[in-house]
């Protein structure tokens, strides 16, 4: 389980004194264990564990961002570094082509043809794609494929 592997690899960072790693593998152990409490179970599957990682890389590329606007580059280039260690517990994201053909199969198999229909097909996406892409650009592919013109005008 990736839980464990977490647990694993933060008792080797701690053991080889490296103090980057140990740090963000403390704070995501720190956030599986709140979510974990919040859902009301022992430890999370792997799927939630990478819901937690995804939701902390997404606050370092947030920050990273904000550092840079700010001329921060030395904590920028901190995040960038708690970022790698982050993403490499994440799964191989797909690439838009794969994402595009399960959004198509998705839309085919739920008759899905205007944004009324987006959750249905989303919900069917997130299944096939099981955190191998980000949400948001997934979310992006669906409203495009959606929103185009089948028989009656764009809207938006």
């Amino acid at each position: 389980m990736l839980e464990d592997k977490i647990l694993e690899d933060y008792k080797a960072a701690m053991k080889s004194k490296d103090n980057l790693k140990s740090s963000v593998l403390s704070f995501l152990r720190a956030e599986m264990i709140n979510a974990a409490f919040a859902k009301k179970k022992k430890s999370l599957e792997d799927d939630e564990v990478i819901t937690v990682i995804r939701k902390q890389v997404k606050q370092h590329q947030d920050s990273i961002e904000q550092f840079k606007k700010g001329n921060r580059l030395d904590l920028a280039d901190k995040e960038a570094g708690e970022l790698e260690i982050l993403k490499s517990y994440l799964p191989k994201e797909l690439a838009v082509e794969e994402i595009k053909k399960i959004i198509d199969e998705a839309v085919s198999a739920t008759a899905a043809q205007t944004m009324k229909d987006m959750g249905k097909v989303m919900k069917q996406v997130k299944e096939k794609i099981c955190g191998r892409a980000d949400n948001k650009l997934v979310s992006d592919l669906v409203k495009e494929k959606l929103s185009k013109p089948q028989g009656e005008p764009k809207a938006e």
